[in-house]
């Protein structure tokens, strides 16, 4: 039997336990509130893990508290991703692809509100085909994005458009870890998920569309595009090659990571053979101990985000070595005593733990015993379920300014110039999707929409399945 660590103890009892946890959540309002950019963030997480030591009552074991979280596969891979992105971004962005697309956009006319309405739906699109809300980043920002601001939308409302498609992706996705996460943790068909999930995503994808077209800002066009149309180059748009390769792998069920590395490649190959590279311009050595060139400077520029990924997980594994996820669970799970109750406590806790682990599979698999429990004797159907799990973590998770569903995005913002910077706690504003499905899961629960009782021949099927 493996030997599970030793829960983590702190000083003061439950208070010294939450001292991290309340340290960062102060950092972050203030760092918010001062309108920071990424490094108000990574403050936040430091002073959350320093704080830590000192009520902490074995420090050694709160050091290993935090290599364990460090040590999460998911860790690796968004921070790679991270880095992969910034060069095949950069792929783009130098190439002057985004300057000629914005040039023919703006003569099509499809400028300002229509542009974010359109990226909206692109971006739902590519989610729900990927599978993958961060990958899906990767793909459309470093295109759609300065392409949009160019064309006259507002840059908060076009990240706000870009998130929102990407969190109705992750929801209703067959392929979505989220999805493939809710359904197995409550015993449920994948596809009865995906179908009955349509009642809450697809009313929450059409409310996000209408209020993009009502509420989008538009900027001025023409001055946004700053003479664009006059270095519009078309041989760039070779460059779409990258994102084309990514999004290809992507469906054939490759790794981000590898998806990523075939996009760089491709892009790299493109570039040269077009003449619009030289290898100096990728990369190059000119002395003096220095590096230069596309690649490196695209690395360095991440560091930032890099930084706050390592103390977010860090942090992530003093909170679950604490016990906090279970202590959250089992207090809530007290106030389960009807289906209504049962399902708000299953959003509650969702919605608690998606934010502070910032992960939204992450909190699914950590829960998904405890909902299958009071889910159970409340009578709670196994596909209502997974679909309060999904759902929750699609709009808390999203809207929680300090997760990598506004932390990459606001990053990727910034390599496009201070005109373009969007700051993190601006993106839950403007993410329109999760703010409606937020209004759907508070309407399903008060009024049952989208409730199935479940009769005896039920629990004896699902008996049956969970044997």
């Amino acid at each position: 039997m493996e030997n599970r660590p030793k829960r983590l103890e702190f000083h003061l009892g439950g208070f010294g336990k939450a001292v991290p946890l309340l340290t960062a959540a102060a950092m972050i309002a203030w760092a918010a509130f001062s309108q920071s950019n990424v490094n108000g963030y990574v403050l936040a997480f430091f002073a959350a893990l320093v704080a830590g030591v000192l009520f902490a009552k074995d420090e050694k074991a709160y050091g290993e508290a935090l290599v364990y979280g460090l040590g999460k596969p998911m860790f690796a891979v968004i921070v790679l991703s991270v880095m992969l992105a910034a060069i095949s971004g950069k792929l783009i962005s130098s190439s002057g692809a985004v300057q000629t697309i914005a040039a023919y956009v703006v003569a099509a006319g499809l400028t300002g509100r229509f542009f974010v309405a359109a990226t909206f739906l692109i971006t739902c699109l590519l989610a729900f085909a990927t599978g993958t809300s961060v990958g899906t980043y990767f793909v459309v920002i470093p295109i759609l994005f300065p392409v949009g601001v160019m064309a006259g939308a507002a840059p908060e409302f076009m990240i706000g458009a870009i998130v929102s498609g990407a969190a109705f992706g992750d929801n209703l996705g067959p392929i979505s870890d989220t999805t493939i996460a809710s359904s197995t943790t409550q015993r449920a068909d994948l596809g009865t998920v995906v179908r009955t999930r349509m009642r809450y995503s697809l009313p929450a994808a059409a409310g996000a569309l209408i209020l993009f077209l009502i509420f989008a800002r538009d900027t001025e066009a023409g001055e946004a595009l700053g003479g664009a149309e006059a270095v519009a180059k078309p041989v760039s748009l070779v460059m779409l090659i990258v994102p084309v390769v990514i999004i290809a792998a992507c469906l054939m069920r490759r790794h981000l990571i590898t998806a990523l590395s075939y996009g760089i490649l491709a892009g790299i190959a493109a570039g040269l053979i077009s003449g619009i590279y030289k290898v100096s311009d990728i990369v190059s050595f000119p002395g003096g101990f220095s590096v230069d060139g596309l690649i490196i400077s695209s690395v360095t520029g991440t560091a930032g985000t890099v930084a706050m990924l390592i103390a977010v997980f860090s942090l992530l594994g003093v909170l679950e070595r604490s016990g906090l996820f279970e202590d959250v669970g089992a207090l809530l799970s007290r106030f389960a005593k009807s289906e209504r109750s049962a399902e708000a406590t299953i959003v509650l806790s969702t919605g608690i733990l998606s934010m502070v682990t910032g992960v939204i599979s992450v909190a699914i698999v950590a829960l998904g015993d405890l909902v299958n429990d009071i889910g159970e004797k409340a009578g709670v159907d196994r596909y209502r379920r997974a679909n309060l799990l999904d759902c929750t973590g699609c709009v808390f998770c999203f809207l929680a300014p300090w997760t990598v569903h506004c932390v990459i995005p606001a990053q990727q913002t910034a390599a496009f110039g201070e005109g373009f910077s969007v700051a993190p706690a601006s993106v839950p504003f403007v993410n329109y999707y999760s703010i409606c499905m937020l209004v759907i899961l508070a309407a399903a629960i008060i009024t049952g929409y989208g409730r199935k009782r479940q009769t005896g021949a039920d629990r004896w099927r699902q008996r049956n399945t969970m044997r």
